[in-house]
């Protein structure tokens, strides 16, 4: 029996909740089964609440800077976790993932220059690089029985035609593959010979699912660190997303000055009281235990789904989940275009995921789950379903 309780429903109607209160405009049903926004409907753990609560009662919230124990918290919390020794001068921050994105991408790449990703992935990757000014380049995973990696002779050919960088997802947000250190090796080499930057996307480090195990790429070698932005939060990790802060690690000097020009020009530099104050509460030893039960939990929710569909909706088929609380559902099984998929989960199931087709084009007839919810949820979406698409 463990500490916590993730078993609790709260009700998050009516709090300016995106994935309850925007149920109608997003889907166009209001009855939905809220599945798919990356933030969790497990509570906030109480001793970062806790901390946000005994900050709060100074009655004056002025201008914050990152303290040491800010770097302090990340530098242990990589150590401990991840095996990584980060410099506290590597360490900047950002408004969130996508925010600082934009700023690398703005700081480091001019207009028309290339930029590859590997879908289907993440969709602010294609809005960050289109919206700069600069050009999408694919380099679409392999997908084999639901088995997705890496292809490296494809990778090979695009950066001989020139490309600035590459934003890499690690762990894979939607297909939940957590990278090997061989496959980040193999990656990392292409990008030394050709001189592309490596953006690695760790936002979901943190929600590695046992017995896999996240490598930080920067942590492979001092060549690959220097050749390399990581973006990270305890966002997804604690349930954090709307405090709106995130940190960046960058070992090569010149890069990170670059990145903070960028910062600095446009404002985003400053960061949030709460959001420093929730880091240093969350990466603690008592944070630690709370993840690692957090994470057997989503690991039975992923088991749950993966056994029901096998005995009762053979023809729906799950990616294994490596990592991150999203589960990659493949419905093309089913015979049915696209759109019959999303009009029949939205309408018949009344189940809320996000549909696959925003992830680029390789998502087409699949669909994201969010497993981090309590059990019920996860049962009562698996009933709908199971209703919604049993006759078909």
């Amino acid at each position: 029996m463990g500490h916590f309780n993730f078993d609790r429903v709260i009700n998050r109607e009516n709090t300016s909740c995106v994935k309850y209160d925007l149920r109608k405009t997003i889907f166009g049903n209001e009855n939905v089964l809220p599945m798919w926004v990356a933030d969790m409907d497990i509570p906030t753990p109480d001793f970062i609440l806790e901390a946000l609560s005994e900050r709060i009662k100074h009655p004056i919230l002025g201008y914050p800077f990152r303290d040491i124990a800010f770097n302090e918290a990340i530098v242990n919390w990589n150590l401990k976790r991840h095996g990584w020794t980060i410099n506290h001068e590597w360490i900047s921050i950002c408004a969130g993932v996508v925010s600082g994105l934009n700023h690398a991408i703005m700081a480091l790449t001019n207009p028309g220059d290339k930029i590859i990703i590997q879908p289907p992935v993440y969709h602010p990757f294609f809005s960050t690089i289109s919206n700069n000014g600069r050009i999408i380049v694919q380099n679409p995973l392999i997908e084999n029985n639901m088995q997705f990696s890496m292809d490296y002779k494809n990778l090979e050919e695009l950066v001989k035609q020139g490309a600035r960088m590459i934003i890499i997802s690690n762990p894979h947000n939607p297909v939940g593959r957590v990278w090997t250190k061989e496959e980040l090796i193999k990656l990392g080499n292409i990008c030394l010979k050709h001189n592309v930057l490596v953006i690695s996307d760790e936002i979901h480090s943190d929600l590695t699912i046992k017995p896999n195990k996240h490598v930080p790429f920067a942590s492979i070698s001092k060549e690959f660190a220097a050749n390399s932005i990581t973006f990270a939060s305890a966002s997804k990790t604690f349930n954090l997303a709307g405090l709106f802060l995130g940190h960046v690690i960058i070992p090569n000097a010149n890069i990170l000055k670059k990145y903070n020009q960028m910062l600095e020009s446009t404002g985003a530099g400053q960061g949030n009281i709460f959001g420093f104050e929730a880091v240093k509460a969350a990466y603690s030893d008592i944070g630690a235990i709370w993840l690692d039960e957090l994470l057997e939990y989503i690991k039975e929710n992923a088991l749950l789904v993966k056994d029901f569909m096998s005995r009762n909706l053979p023809r729906v088929k799950v990616a294994e989940l490596q990592g991150t609380y999203l589960l990659w559902l493949d419905f093309r099984n089913l015979g049915l275009s696209n759109e019959e998929i999303n009009n029949i989960l939205i309408n018949k199931a009344e189940l809320g995921l996000n549909k696959g087709e925003v992830f680029g084009d390789q998502g087409k007839c699949f669909q994201r789950m969010n497993l981090a919810c309590p059990r019920i949820t996860v049962e009562e979406a698996l009933k709908r379903l199971q209703s919604a698409i049993k006759d078909l």
